[in-house]
């Protein structure tokens, strides 16, 4: 796998960019989380069998376009910098710098509005 080349080369602002927009995303849901009065996100997907699917869909929605932007830009480095693509190391640069800044934030983010009056009471 080349993924250590990715911090030293070119574009390797992208490793500070892309998970602050994927926080910046999650920050905007936990916030509108808070204030339907719903449940941490990443808590409630591993708890509640009966929205998961639900609750998966919306997550997903709010985080497909920067997934795309991070596997573009990756495979625009690797064109660049290793003249081949690599899709698996595509979509494991994406879960790192996408998904799990989005998980992560998403339901602190809701939980600390809560404790701060913005959002209504739990479900």
């Amino acid at each position: 796998m080349n993924l250590a080349h990715r911090v030293h080369g070119p574009m390797r602002l992208r490793f500070v960019f892309q998970p602050i927009t994927a926080s910046f995303l999650a920050s905007r849901a936990g916030l509108r989380d808070a204030r339907e009065g719903r449940p941490p996100y990443f808590w409630s997907v591993l708890i509640d069998a009966g929205h998961r699917r639900e609750l998966l869909r919306e997550g997903w929605k709010d985080i497909a376009r920067l997934l795309i932007l991070i596997v573009a830009l990756d495979v625009a480095f690797q064109l660049y910098e290793l003249r081949w693509v690599y899709p698996l190391e595509s979509f494991i640069i994406a879960v790192i710098l996408g998904v799990f800044p989005y998980l992560l934030i998403r339901g602190p983010v809701c939980r600390l509005a809560r404790l701060m009056g913005r959002g209504s009471a739990s479900r």
